[in-house]
């Protein structure tokens, strides 16, 4: 989960009061180009108080993913669409659109079904958080730094969710096949479904497994895992949107870390002698950080924004394994 940002405005529960019959009847009949209705959307979002942090962090970008859904159309970039009229089922359709989104805090990409991950289109609903992981960055570089230009054979995709990571690796490394395994049956029925949509059945397999206890025996060039990592704290202070998300993709122990622990511990054995493991952990990097003093977590700076993931070759897990085993 990365960090998203509130917009000053009043409170939640006077959310329902800003879409009146009168208003909306004004706004259907007063407001008809795209920029409009986006103008408005900013301005109502302003008002509602919502919260971005599910792969937007302004009003505009938001009411833009929600339009882009509406008209049938990719991300909104031609400055040109701005002046297109809507026709009155169009205006329709985004007002409702826009109402759930401010009145029952739901996520825009719950709305539209739809987000996009290192330049790529998935299907997302509230069986899988929405994507929104720096880790796209480095995949979209190849993970060029970590990898040192070795081309990775075999991937592993741990808690994949969505399927995003494990299907963006398999387009940045085409000779490559990749396992997305996750413990959430509801999550790998929605990573298939984008496996399929993307025409990758044969190099992108869904496997059920518990963190590493389905995949015995097997072994890795490259692990890339964004799992939970929520602590018991922030679980507690999370804004509404993310209480449509669900809670296994998020809380991960009192330190945010209870799954990381397992993946640092294990990950050695399902990686090949030059393997490298990438981990996101957030916000719970200084947790780790304090817990992990001498363990060569090498952090990665992103220049697209972004922090708190880390990799680690096997060798050092491997050094390392006494430390690993008691914290």
């Amino acid at each position: 989960m990365t960090t998203g940002s509130t917009i000053t405005g009043t409170a939640q529960t006077e959310a329902t009061s800003l879409f009146s019959p009168s208003l909306i009847e004004d706004a259907l009949t007063q407001l008809s180009s795209v920029q409009d209705w986006l103008r408005f959307a900013v301005s109502k979002m302003h008002q509602g108080q919502v919260y971005l942090g599910h792969g937007t962090d302004n009003p505009w970008d938001e009411a833009a993913n929600l339009m882009a859904a509406v008209l049938s159309l990719p991300p909104i970039t031609d400055e040109q669409l701005f002046k297109a009229r809507l026709i009155m089922q169009e205006r329709r359709d985004f007002i409702a659109l826009l109402q759930q989104r401010i009145e029952q805090r739901i996520p825009a990409a719950y709305l539209t079904k739809q987000a996009y991950f290192a330049g790529l289109p998935f299907y997302v609903d509230e069986r899988v958080l929405v994507p929104r992981s720096p880790i796209a960055e480095l995949i979209q570089q190849g993970f060029s730094e970590q990898l040192a230009g070795f081309q990775p054979e075999r991937i592993l995709d741990l808690c994949t969710g969505s399927g995003c990571i494990a299907i963006a690796c398999a387009y940045q490394f085409p000779e490559a096949e990749v396992d997305a395994a996750d413990i959430s049956p509801d999550a790998l029925a929605v990573a298939e479904y984008n496996i399929s949509e993307h025409q990758l059945e044969h190099r992108v397999f869904p496997l059920l497994s518990d963190v590493f206890d389905g995949l015995a025996g097997q072994q890795y060039d490259l692990i890339v895992t964004n799992p939970p990592y929520v602590d018991a704290e922030d679980m507690a202070d999370l804004p509404a949107e993310f209480l449509h998300e669900p809670e296994l993709g998020l809380a991960s122990g009192a330190d945010g870390l209870a799954l990381t622990r397992q993946i640092l511990r294990q990950a050695a054995q399902h990686l090949t002698e030059q393997g490298v493991l990438v981990c996101e952990v957030g916000n719970s990097m200084v947790a780790l950080q304090a817990l992990l003093p001498d363990v060569g977590l090498q952090w990665i700076e992103f220049e697209q924004g972004g922090t708190g993931v880390f990799s680690i070759n096997k060798a050092e897990l491997l050094r390392c394994r006494q430390q690993l085993e008691e914290f």
